[in-house]
Protein backbone atom coordinates (compact mmCIF):
# COMPACT_ATOMS: atom_id res chain seq x y z
CA UNK A 1 0.00 0.00 0.00
CA UNK A 2 1.32 3.53 -1.06
CA UNK A 3 2.03 6.10 1.72
CA UNK A 4 2.12 9.06 -0.74
CA UNK A 5 0.52 10.37 -3.75
CA UNK A 6 1.41 13.18 -6.14
CA UNK A 7 -0.63 15.15 -8.90
CA UNK A 8 1.00 16.82 -11.69
CA UNK A 9 -0.86 19.59 -13.14
CA UNK A 10 -2.68 17.38 -16.24
CA UNK A 11 -1.82 14.27 -15.27
CA UNK A 12 -2.74 10.84 -13.60
CA UNK A 13 -2.27 10.61 -10.25
CA UNK A 14 0.49 8.17 -9.04
CA UNK A 15 1.70 6.71 -6.17
CA UNK A 16 5.20 5.53 -7.12
CA UNK A 17 7.28 6.18 -4.30
CA UNK A 18 10.48 4.53 -4.29
CA UNK A 19 12.72 3.95 -0.68
CA UNK A 20 15.72 5.28 -0.45
CA UNK A 21 15.82 4.01 3.04
CA UNK A 22 13.31 3.44 6.11
CA UNK A 23 12.34 7.32 6.32
CA UNK A 24 13.05 8.39 2.52
CA UNK A 25 11.31 8.44 -0.51
CA UNK A 26 11.89 9.58 -4.35
CA UNK A 27 9.33 9.73 -7.17
CA UNK A 28 10.61 11.25 -10.75
CA UNK A 29 8.36 13.55 -12.72
CA UNK A 30 8.42 12.70 -16.28
CA UNK A 31 9.15 16.06 -18.86
CA UNK A 32 9.16 18.09 -15.81
CA UNK A 33 9.57 21.41 -17.94
CA UNK A 34 6.26 21.46 -18.33
CA UNK A 35 5.04 21.38 -14.39
CA UNK A 36 4.03 24.42 -12.69
CA UNK A 37 2.05 23.24 -9.77
CA UNK A 38 2.31 19.93 -7.94
CA UNK A 39 0.23 18.69 -5.46
CA UNK A 40 1.70 16.29 -2.48
CA UNK A 41 -0.41 14.22 -0.39
CA UNK A 42 -1.05 11.07 1.63
CA UNK A 43 -3.35 8.76 0.58
CA UNK A 44 -5.00 7.59 3.88
CA UNK A 45 -3.21 3.93 3.57
CA UNK A 46 -0.60 4.75 6.14
CA UNK A 47 -0.67 7.58 8.40
CA UNK A 48 2.77 8.90 9.53
CA UNK A 49 4.26 7.65 13.00
CA UNK A 50 3.65 9.52 15.80
CA UNK A 51 5.55 12.52 16.11
CA UNK A 52 6.98 12.49 12.81
CA UNK A 53 5.79 14.43 9.58
CA UNK A 54 7.36 14.62 5.69
CA UNK A 55 9.76 16.98 4.66
CA UNK A 56 8.88 17.17 0.76
CA UNK A 57 11.99 18.61 -1.76
CA UNK A 58 12.02 19.08 -5.27
CA UNK A 59 15.14 18.98 -7.98
CA UNK A 60 14.62 20.53 -11.23
CA UNK A 61 16.80 17.94 -13.99
CA UNK A 62 20.51 19.45 -14.64
CA UNK A 63 22.02 17.13 -16.83
CA UNK A 64 25.05 17.87 -16.13
CA UNK A 65 24.43 17.46 -12.12
CA UNK A 66 23.40 15.46 -10.19
CA UNK A 67 20.06 16.13 -7.98
CA UNK A 68 19.93 19.26 -6.43
CA UNK A 69 17.47 19.83 -3.60
CA UNK A 70 15.25 22.40 -2.39
CA UNK A 71 12.57 22.15 0.41
CA UNK A 72 9.27 22.99 -0.55
CA UNK A 73 7.42 22.70 2.71
CA UNK A 74 5.89 19.31 4.85
CA UNK A 75 2.87 17.13 4.70
CA UNK A 76 1.67 15.61 8.34
CA UNK A 77 -1.66 13.32 9.76
CA UNK A 78 -2.87 16.91 10.15
CA UNK A 79 -2.00 18.35 6.37
CA UNK A 80 -2.29 15.66 4.37
CA UNK A 81 -2.29 17.41 1.27
CA UNK A 82 -0.41 20.26 0.34
CA UNK A 83 -0.23 22.22 -3.57
CA UNK A 84 3.53 23.65 -4.35
CA UNK A 85 4.18 25.88 -6.85
CA UNK A 86 6.91 24.88 -8.96
CA UNK A 87 7.61 27.55 -11.17
CA UNK A 88 9.29 30.40 -9.45
CA UNK A 89 11.86 28.03 -8.37
CA UNK A 90 12.72 26.27 -11.76
CA UNK A 91 16.33 25.59 -12.88
CA UNK A 92 18.05 26.15 -9.84
CA UNK A 93 21.26 24.45 -11.42
CA UNK A 94 21.45 27.62 -13.39
CA UNK A 95 21.53 29.67 -10.39
CA UNK A 96 24.26 27.87 -8.44
CA UNK A 97 24.64 25.37 -5.40
CA UNK A 98 22.38 25.40 -3.17
CA UNK A 99 24.17 23.01 -0.50
CA UNK A 100 21.67 20.31 -0.24
CA UNK A 101 22.94 17.96 -3.18
CA UNK A 102 23.32 14.45 -1.34
CA UNK A 103 19.76 14.91 0.95
CA UNK A 104 18.70 11.83 -0.85
CA UNK A 105 21.96 10.49 -1.60
CA UNK A 106 24.48 10.62 -4.44
CA UNK A 107 22.71 9.53 -7.36
CA UNK A 108 23.41 9.69 -11.82
CA UNK A 109 22.75 12.70 -13.11
CA UNK A 110 19.03 13.27 -13.85
CA UNK A 111 17.15 14.42 -16.45
CA UNK A 112 14.07 14.15 -14.99
CA UNK A 113 12.53 16.35 -11.87
CA UNK A 114 12.75 14.32 -8.89
CA UNK A 115 10.50 15.08 -5.58
CA UNK A 116 11.81 13.27 -2.35
CA UNK A 117 9.77 13.20 1.08
CA UNK A 118 11.64 12.30 4.33
CA UNK A 119 10.01 11.37 7.57
CA UNK A 120 11.74 13.52 10.40
CA UNK A 121 10.48 14.15 13.50
CA UNK A 122 7.95 17.01 13.99
CA UNK A 123 11.13 19.10 16.06
CA UNK A 124 12.88 19.14 12.91
CA UNK A 125 9.98 20.04 10.04
CA UNK A 126 10.55 22.92 8.58
CA UNK A 127 8.40 25.25 6.27
CA UNK A 128 9.36 25.83 3.15
CA UNK A 129 10.77 29.40 1.55
CA UNK A 130 8.37 32.21 2.84
CA UNK A 131 7.15 34.84 0.01
CA UNK A 132 8.13 37.80 2.88
CA UNK A 133 11.73 35.89 2.94
CA UNK A 134 11.90 36.19 -0.62
CA UNK A 135 10.84 39.44 -0.71
CA UNK A 136 13.07 40.61 1.51
CA UNK A 137 16.08 39.32 0.12
CA UNK A 138 14.94 40.30 -3.60
CA UNK A 139 14.59 43.96 -2.21
CA UNK A 140 17.52 43.66 -0.15
CA UNK A 141 20.07 42.46 -3.43
CA UNK A 142 18.17 45.32 -5.80
CA UNK A 143 18.71 48.15 -3.62
CA UNK A 144 22.55 46.56 -3.03
CA UNK A 145 22.84 46.17 -6.82
CA UNK A 146 21.87 49.47 -7.57
CA UNK A 147 24.16 50.75 -4.96
CA UNK A 148 26.92 49.07 -6.49
CA UNK A 149 26.15 50.35 -9.92
CA UNK A 150 25.65 53.91 -8.81
CA UNK A 151 29.26 53.34 -7.21
CA UNK A 152 30.38 52.04 -10.88
CA UNK A 153 28.61 54.85 -12.71
CA UNK A 154 30.62 57.19 -10.77
CA UNK A 155 33.78 56.31 -12.46
CA UNK A 156 32.40 56.25 -15.43
CA UNK A 157 34.84 58.52 -18.10
CA UNK A 158 35.10 58.46 -22.11
CA UNK A 159 37.68 56.98 -24.20
CA UNK A 160 39.10 60.51 -25.05
CA UNK A 161 39.40 61.31 -21.46
CA UNK A 162 40.95 58.10 -20.55
CA UNK A 163 44.90 58.67 -19.66
CA UNK A 164 47.00 55.31 -20.21
CA UNK A 165 47.57 53.26 -17.54
CA UNK A 166 49.66 49.96 -17.85
CA UNK A 167 48.89 49.22 -14.39
CA UNK A 168 45.47 49.75 -14.49
CA UNK A 169 42.51 47.33 -15.70
CA UNK A 170 39.41 48.30 -17.23
CA UNK A 171 36.36 46.35 -17.35
CA UNK A 172 33.71 47.46 -20.75
CA UNK A 173 30.54 49.49 -18.66
CA UNK A 174 28.71 46.55 -20.68
CA UNK A 175 30.11 43.86 -19.22
CA UNK A 176 28.79 45.50 -15.47
CA UNK A 177 25.53 45.80 -17.05
CA UNK A 178 25.35 42.25 -18.05
CA UNK A 179 26.44 41.15 -15.09
CA UNK A 180 23.61 43.12 -13.05
CA UNK A 181 21.05 42.04 -15.47
CA UNK A 182 21.71 38.64 -14.95
CA UNK A 183 22.38 38.71 -11.35
CA UNK A 184 18.62 40.70 -10.95
CA UNK A 185 16.44 38.05 -12.98
CA UNK A 186 18.64 34.71 -11.37
CA UNK A 187 16.79 36.30 -8.10
CA UNK A 188 13.35 37.01 -9.60
CA UNK A 189 13.57 33.26 -10.22
CA UNK A 190 15.13 32.05 -7.05
CA UNK A 191 15.20 34.71 -4.25
CA UNK A 192 18.00 32.08 -2.64
CA UNK A 193 20.05 31.26 -5.39
CA UNK A 194 22.70 33.04 -3.83
CA UNK A 195 23.07 30.67 -0.71
CA UNK A 196 25.82 28.37 -1.75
Amino acid sequence: MAMFGIIVSGRLVSTDYQPINERQFITTILDADNVNHVVVFLTGAIPFPEGTAGQVYFSWPDPTAPPNWQLLGYISNQKPSVIFKLSNIKKLHEMGDFSNTSTFGQQDISHNAQLGISIEPLSNIQEGPSSTDATTYVNYAQKMLESFMNYVLSYTITQAHMVPDPTATYVPLSTVQHWYTNFERRLTQNPNFWKT
